[in-house]
This record gives structure tokens, C-alpha cells and sequence, in this order.
């Protein structure tokens, strides 16, 4: 059986979650919510990488608004993280990452970089993507998990596949980079193939990836950098230097590295993936009675069919509603149609006194 060098998982748990208000709010987002059931999804990212085999406690960079929240579903499932990196304040991925990536016990050491805030149904198709971009990885080059694209989605960004890597049973390198596209562009993109949904997951070595934002993005790495020499440490939790970090621009990876360097790959991967951006994502994978109603919670539908109802708090009944999106949580109930769930990030600014 084949040995593989062992995986330090790096888990992205600092974003707000505001599109899927009013049950997901910054001081409990979306990923420490329990949306399907008893786990988080912060906690089935955990559980992702529990093999003692395959991986190493991961590295675990969020905010410190969440640290109580962290170790108590941590503890939940029986999970040890190897650190705990505390952001300062909001930076984007490419300076969370940067910070895992110096926290690394080695620079050779291959880094799975996770959002804490998706859904993956097939786990054995996930980890056999992962085993099989290790020997890329290990080459240098920045590996991407491409998704299958299940139609002509408006809110992913594409990647669009290249040639096949030279001794790489399944990697191609990535021949560019679309952002989120307009209908029908995302349908002349499905129509000529070779294009892949953007998960945001990557896989490559502490290394290659500093070598790259010293290459493209030197001043967040000149930040995180003093940040992390400035660092204070307590027991496993990581306290960057606040100041040094807050002059890190804010960049995610993608604009930062993933589309300037010649040297990605997209591994694609089917895995009955779904970030749960939206309370329309949260429909789409949610299990749903004879009447594809998705009931969450208290609900009792008559006459109706197509509806999302998400309610813990309190009994929601309808009578004749159909392709609806009902959510309560606390004093507050949100309805709007399914299909315009883009714009609950309004809702929440508006109702929350923010510009």
C-alpha cells in the first residue's frame, strides 16, 4: 500500500455569513450553525479530516469573537487542533492562509486548505481527489479542486481546465480564471466544457504557496509575516501582532496568487459539493417532502409545495404558499421568494443600522 506524507488541513473559519441572516450572525456565522442536523458544518469539516492516517491536527485560523465557540464544538466532537490562529481582524483568505502557511511545522508540509462553511456529501470521492493531487502538490505545483458544474450558476466563480499534467492521473493545469458570471455566459462556458466550479479548496506545500505571494502579493506577506514574528502564544492559540496584521491589504487568494501564476492545477472532483451561500443552496441540498417542501424545524404545509421553511423558535404554518423562503430565528421572521435569496445580505444591512 502506498505511503503518504502526512496533510496539515488548514481550516478557514472567520467569515460572517450574512447571506444566510437571520439565523447566521457575526457572533455565531453560518459555519458554527447546525443547519442539517446535529453537527456544525465546522464541525463535519473537522470530521473531514479526522484519519489519524491521512492527517495531522489541523491548523485552524478565526476570529477571536469565535475562539469560546471553536473549543466548545471542537470538544463536541473530539477534535485537537495542532494550532489555533486568531485573526485580528478581517483580512480575506490570502492573509489567513499566509499566517497558516508560516505556522507550518515544516515548509515542505502539504497544506489542505478547507472553508469551514461548505457541504461535501461524498466523502470517499473528496479524499480520493486529495491522495491523488498529492504528487502535484509535492511538485510545486498550486493545486484547486475544481467542481463539477451541475448547470449555469451565476454565483461560483469557473475555472477552466488546460492540458493534463505530465505523471497525474487526474490534475490539469488551470488555464484561467472566470469571477462570477452573467446566465448566459455561464451558459456558453457548460455548452463548450472544460469549465469547473471554483470551491475554494487548494492543496500544496507551505512553501510553494509563501514563494508565490512573495512573487505576487509581497506586501500581505510582508505583514503577516511581522505579525507572525510579533505573535503571542497560549497553549496552541496563536495571537498574531495586531498592528502588523491589520497592514495587510485585504485579498483573497484567488486575485492575490491562484490567477497570476502559471503554476495551478484543478483536480476535478464531484463530491455533491454546495458552499450554502444562500437560503436557495440550502433548498437544493436539503431533503424535502412529497411536496419538495424543505421543512427545518416547526412547520406544517397544506396546499403548498416548493418552500423552505426554517423555524426552531416557533410553529410556522401555511396554507396555499408556494416557492417561498420562510425563516425565523429569535424575534425576527424573513420571507421572500425563492430566487432572490441574493439579496438577504440587503436585508441584514438594513436591519442591522449598517451602511
Amino acid at each position: 500500500m502506498q505511503q503518504h506524507p502526512l496533510i496539515t488541513p488548514v481550516i478557514l473559519s472567520g467569515g460572517s455569513g450574512t447571506r444566510l441572516w437571520p439565523l447566521s450572525t457575526p457572533e455565531k456565522p453560518k459555519q458554527f450553525l447546525n443547519l442539517f442536523g446535529p453537527l456544525s458544518m465546522f464541525q463535519l469539516t473537522l470530521q473531514r479530516c479526522a484519519d489519524k492516517s491521512r492527517y495531522r491536527n489541523p491548523i485552524i485560523v478565526g476570529s477571536a469573537r469565535h475562539l469560546e465557540t471553536i473549543d466548545d464544538q471542537m470538544q463536541e466532537v473530539g477534535a485537537t487542533a495542532g494550532e489555533i490562529i486568531l485573526e485580528p481582524c478581517p483580512r480575506n483568505t490570502a492573509p489567513a492562509i499566509t499566517l497558516a502557511a508560516l505556522a507550518a511545522e515544516n515548509p515542505t508540509d502539504l497544506l489542505l486548505v478547507m472553508p469551514s462553511d461548505h457541504m461535501i456529501e461524498n466523502l470517499a470521492a473528496f479524499q480520493k481527489s486529495v491522495l491523488a493531487s498529492i504528487p502535484v502538490a509535492q511538485s510545486r505545483w498550486l493545486v484547486t479542486f475544481g467542481i463539477e458544474a451541475r448547470g449555469p450558476a451565476t454565483g461560483y466563480g469557473y475555472i477552466q481546465q488546460g492540458d493534463r499534467i505530465v505523471g497525474s492521473s487526474r490534475s490539469l493545469s488551470a488555464k484561467k480564471f472566470v469571477e462570477k458570471p452573467n446566465r448566459e455566459r455561464a451558459e456558453k462556458m457548460l455548452a463548450e466544457g472544460g469549465y469547473h466550479w471554483n470551491a475554494g479548496i487548494f492543496l500544496f506545500r507551505a512553501d510553494t504557496y509563501l514563494a508565490a505571494m512573495e512573487q505576487y502579493s509581497p506586501e500581505i506577506l510582508l505583514a503577516c509575516r511581522a505579525a507572525m514574528g510579533n505573535r503571542h502564544m497560549e497553549k496552541e492559540i496563536c495571537h498574531p501582532d495586531p498592528d502588523a496584521f491589520a497592514a495587510a491589504p485585504s485579498d483573497s487568494i484567488d486575485y492575490a496568487i491562484m490567477e497570476r501564476s502559471d503554476k495551478v492545477a484543478v483536480t476535478p472532483v464531484n463530491p455533491g459539493w454546495s458552499d450554502v451561500g444562500s437560503w436557495d443552496a440550502l433548498f437544493e441540498i436539503a431533503n424535502k417532502d412529497a411536496q419538495s417542501n424543505a421543512m427545518i424545524g416547526q412547520a406544517v404545509t397544506i396546499d403548498s409545495s416548493n418552500n423552505l421553511i426554517h423555524s426552531e423558535d416557533m410553529e410556522v404554518a401555511v396554507h396555499g404558499v408556494e416557492n417561498m423562503i420562510i425563516v425565523t430565528h429569535g424575534n425576527k421572521v424573513m420571507i421572500l421568494p425563492r430566487g432572490t435569496s441574493q439579496h438577504v445580505k440587503k436585508i441584514a444591512q438594513k436591519l442591522e443600522g449598517e451602511d
